[in-house]
């Protein structure tokens, strides 16, 4: 079977490892001229851990994760308000890693049979019966047994084939960015703990990297989901004033083309795919900053598309099992951050007193659980999900990938 992906990232990379492992031809194409550094720090753990665990790949994930153990809420002044173990937000493993971290690590233990073209923009896509015919932006056409959007939250793929942006975003009222800067005074203020201001409608996050760099993220409300024209002039602008050690952040905040910056919203699909086009990761399904496990859904469904077109006979029967199994899972993690929106950012200081005694109760193991359930859902895990499909338990995809449409 030969396969196109439309994406090199977190969902592309991982879904590309599994079906050249396999034995399948794999194109991954990605806009981007190479690997994007921007991103923030991320939260992994849940089925995407377990993926990786049955990849092969958790050894080299544990080698770039950072290990707080805890996190603090911190005032203008620079006093800690509360403190957070970083436990309570997942039952089980958890490990922090920056984004493109995680990003590097998959791209670096792909398999030397798959063709990786960055610089390639994606303009036109024609569905047939038995495939799919795949327009790059230098006339390029690829002839494809399957087509697999994972190109983000702004997807190509799905534009071309599902229709404009529009019709699926939800938007959820907030603006984020990150961006990572040098500055070590704010370094020493931040290690061994994460930090987040403790305010209200704006914060700042910041986490202490292992190189002597600083990674900041915000979030702040704004009225409407179009983005600025200058992402620094606009960071600077909504984070003024906040305190503590924002105002170096700020001071040392990078050029835009260095920072990432975009609306907080979900995405929203009546149906994943359209013949032999597919749907993976935000693209298909984004749950948002707010949920905090959109690495870990799309490598756990890239796993879990790849593993329905191994053991189902039939491309288009694969993708519907896959829908079937993995929507309910994302469903649930949707609904359940926008529950939480109120508590990620308060709009009053009476919230923000709550969302402080809350976290400042983390500690006590009963309130710690039902924290862990609040902020991530209930606990699903790959094995449930696999077990479901009724054909293996949990393990690396075994069999082949059909080397032709059934």
């Amino acid at each position: 079977m030969r396969t196109v992906i439309c994406g090199a990232g977190i969902s592309g990379l991982a879904l590309a490892h599994r079906l050249a492992a396999e034995g399948g031809e794999v194109v991954l194409v990605e806009r981007a001229p190479g690997r994007r550094p921007q991103g923030y720090m991320i939260d992994f753990f849940g089925p995407g851990l377990e993926a990786v665990e049955a990849m092969g790949l958790l050894p080299a994930f544990e080698r770039a994760a950072y290990h707080y153990q805890e996190g603090h809420l911190v005032g203008a002044d620079g006093r800690r308000r509360a403190t957070v173990l970083t436990k309570s937000f997942a039952r089980g493993r958890l490990l922090s890693m920056m984004r493109p971290d995680i990003e590097a690590v998959l791209a670096e233990h792909l398999p030397a049979e798959v063709e990786l073209r960055y610089d390639t923009g994606l303009t036109g896509v024609t569905e047939r019966p038995d495939g799919v015919s795949v327009t790059l932006a230098d006339g390029t056409v690829l002839d494809a047994d399957l087509l697999v959007g994972a190109d983000g939250i702004h997807s190509t793929v799905r534009r071309l084939v599902f229709g404009p942006e529009e019709r699926y975003l939800r938007y959820l009222g907030l603006h984020t960015a990150a961006f990572t800067f040098d500055a070590p005074d704010v370094h020493a203020a931040t290690e061994h703990a994460f930090r987040l201001t403790d305010s209200v409608d704006r914060q700042m996050g910041f986490y202490a990297l292992r190189d002597g760099r600083v990674a900041a993220f915000t979030v702040h409300r704004s009225a409407g989901p179009a983005l600025p024209g200058d992402p620094r002039a606009a960071v600077r602008r909504a984070y003024a004033g906040l305190g503590w050690v924002t105002p170096r952040a700020l001071e040392q905040c990078p050029p835009a083309e260095e920072i990432y910056y975009d609306q907080v919203a979900q995405i929203e699909l009546p149906r994943w795919s359209s013949g032999r086009v597919v749907l993976l990761g935000d693209a298909a399904y984004a749950v948002s900053l707010i949920a905090g496990q959109g690495a870990s859904l799309g490598i756990a469904g890239a796993y879990l598309l790849a593993d329905r077109l191994v053991h189902v006979p039939s491309i288009e029967a694969a993708i519907a099992d896959f829908e079937r199994l993995w929507r309910p899972v994302v469903t649930e993690r949707q609904r359940n951050a926008r529950s939480l929106a109120r508590w990620f950012l308060p709009a009053t200081p009476a919230d923000l007193r709550i969302r402080r005694l809350m976290l400042g109760l983390s500690r006590v193991p009963f309130v710690m659980d039902r924290l862990a359930t609040l902020l991530t859902g209930k606990d699903v895990t790959l094995d449930d999900v696999l077990r479901r499909a009724g054909d293996h338990p949990l393990g690396p995809v075994s069999g082949s990938v059909p080397s032709t449409p059934a």
